[in-house]
């Protein structure tokens, strides 16, 4: 898989692998999600600890856990908000995180509490770079 299909140029990315999507149409909500990166290194999900909608966020804060056949692993927020969606399906098929990082597996949704965190972010070719 080409390194560009790895990391989508469309995302924003956190140090600790993961990733938010801001959507041009409502800029004060994120889509997060965790990289192939950190999807690969975990190995098979087996089970995603999903947070509780209207929870609170903090960026650089552990927002949720995911278990897979090798440890369970802290999932890390890369914003600070409210979660206001949350991906029901990782509930019964855990292993979309494996399938798709940056679609069907994603985790939740956040309205912003302060966009401007978006500034301390990486872009892919930052992330890449993170990753050489």
């Amino acid at each position: 898989m080409p390194a560009d299909e790895r990391y989508p140029s469309d995302r924003l990315y956190h140090p600790e692998h993961d990733w938010a999507l801001i959507d041009p149409a409502r800029p004060d909500v994120a889509t997060f999600g965790v990289t192939w990166f950190a999807q690969d290194a975990l190995g098979e999900i087996v089970f995603c600890d999903l947070p509780a909608v209207g929870m609170r966020v903090s960026k650089d804060e552990t927002y949720t856990e995911m278990e897979s056949v090798k440890a369970v692993s802290d999932v890390i927020a890369p914003l600070s908000g409210e979660v206001i969606e949350v991906n029901q399906a990782l509930a019964h098929e855990p292993s979309l995180v494996n399938a798709s990082p940056y679609g069907d597996g994603w985790i939740v949704r956040v309205r912003l509490g302060d966009p401007s965190e978006r500034e301390r972010l990486l872009d892919a070719a930052a992330y890449r770079e993170l990753l050489a």
